[in-house]
């Protein structure tokens, strides 16, 4: 059993297995892409069928070598929740395309794609960084709704009565400010408050200094920084731990290199 669990783990390892895998989800991603196509749809769609059965055999194939390579067995396999992601998927997919379950089976299908983030490891690093910066990022949005809150209510005193179609009240407000964030247009909301007050500019460069370039940094920082943190997680798991064998064999060798010390120690 061990010998075979030895081989289920060499074939799952193997870059060209790895390398398979990933192609697999392309050429499925591709064929959905056609499928969208009624003309090609019509040509084609039995050939595309038959590969996404083809393709989800390969899965399932794929995902028990991955529980016949795990220690212990399935419950090994499921501890790692890219295993978990990648067994919802298959699993929806065996939802049947027909009758009322014909919408699942689709969406299941598009979900073969987001098979590419499990499928290549520097992408699952990045998700990885992405899910723990979410506590953080959490309190940057709650900072950034803060002073969208303060400047909001600010600029519907300032600016509602000569310019209510952005500022008449304070969700307009809000949404305006958001717009002025994404640096699309916000010139000429500025320039339209400034026909009013000549200073106005200073209430939008100040919004678009804070609410763009500091908050947002402010989240590339989180994200790098948990970028790092993940990497040096992945070293770490990449990292074998000294069996028992490899510690005795180095203590022995310590052990006869005293004893030749201590021997011509005595000589001299």
């Amino acid at each position: 059993m061990d010998r075979l669990t030895n081989i289920a783990r060499r074939i799952t390892d193997a870059r060209a297995f790895e390398i398979g895998i990933i192609a697999i989800i392309i050429i499925n991603a591709i064929l959905l892409g056609v499928g969208t196509s009624h003309t090609l749809e019509q040509q084609y769609g039995t050939w595309i069928h038959l590969f996404y059965e083809i393709a989800l055999g390969i899965f399932v194939l794929e995902a028990l070598l991955k529980m016949f390579a795990s220690s212990p067995r399935v419950v090994g396999y499921f501890r790692d929740g890219w295993n978990v992601f990648d067994f919802l998927v298959i699993v929806l997919a065996l939802i049947p395309a027909t009758g009322q379950f014909a919408t699942i089976a689709r969406l299941a299908r598009l979900l073969r794609v987001l098979r590419l983030v499990s499928a290549i490891r520097d992408l699952r690093l990045i998700v990885t960084a992405l899910v723990h910066s979410i506590p953080s990022v959490g309190h940057v949005i709650m900072l950034m709704s803060i002073i969208v809150y303060i400047y909001a209510i600010i600029g519907y005193h300032l600016f509602s009565e000569h310019d209510p179609e952005n500022w008449r009240n304070l969700g307009m407000s809000v949404l305006t400010l958001f717009n002025v964030i994404t640096l699309e247009g916000w010139t000429v909301v500025m320039f339209k408050a400034m026909e009013l007050h000549p200073l106005a500019w200073v209430y939008f460069v100040s919004f678009v200094v804070v609410g763009t370039f500091v908050i947002i940094n402010l989240f590339i920082a989180i994200i790098i920084n948990n970028l790092d943190e993940a990497k040096l997680e992945r070293l770490r798991d990449f990292e074998t731990p000294v069996s028992k064998e490899e510690l005795l064999r180095e203590l022995r060798a310590t052990q006869d290199a005293l004893q030749r010390l201590e021997q011509r120690l005595k000589d001299d």
